[in-house]
């Protein structure tokens, strides 16, 4: 899910002023990034989580969904998590054609993941209010939502809902920012 942030060099081509060749290609900067996102995941997914999670399960034991639907549900829910974490850090990188120094937005975005996210603290256990409003938070939908679908702690059908309108929300925004990024974008370094 990358949670920590990073893993897009956009902000980096940017500060080079790189990313004015990737803005005048005819192929989408966004979907590009995205494509390239998913690429990193699945590798890591293969070599950094499915050994640690399949040794785990031997050692100390592990509760898997019991059948092949929730498998299903699992594997969608993992990918749209994937998608959400890429989204918010999209909107990220691309803020970098704005402001001179993103260290400050990272910082932010980190520290929101952490929090928000479910990966530190099961956000079940946020009282009130607040515990209400992290659960529909876009944090939510990258750790904690697909650990509840995964455990079975979580209605599936609901669950992908709450992904899928995240996912649509962020794509939509970073297409808006890249869109606008396209028209009035100062190039640093080039």
């Amino acid at each position: 899910m990358q949670v920590f942030g990073g893993g897009l060099e956009l902000g980096q081509r940017v500060r080079t002023g790189d990313v004015a060749l990737d803005l005048v290609r005819p192929a989408s900067l966004q979907m590009w990034c995205l494509a390239d996102d998913l690429g990193r995941a699945g590798y890591l997914i293969l070599l950094r989580s499915v050994p640690p999670t399949l040794a785990g399960a031997v050692l100390f034991g592990v509760r898997f969904p019991p059948d092949a639907a929730m498998w299903a549900w699992s594997l969608v829910s993992m990918v749209l998590g994937i998608v959400v974490s890429f989204g918010l850090r999209y909107l990220v990188a691309i803020a970098t054609c704005w402001i001179v120094d993103d260290r400050g937005l990272q910082s932010l975005s980190l520290v929101m993941t952490t929090f928000f996210s479910g990966m530190v603290l099961p956000l079940v256990l946020f009282p009130g209010l607040l515990g209400t409003l992290a659960q529909a938070l876009p944090w939510a939908a990258m750790v904690q939502v697909p650990a509840d679908v995964f455990l079975g702690k979580r209605d599936p059908l609901g669950a992908l809902a709450l992904q899928a309108a995240w996912v649509a929300v962020l794509l939509g925004l970073g297409a808006l920012l890249t869109r606008s990024a396209r028209r009035r974008v100062v190039i640093q370094g080039g």
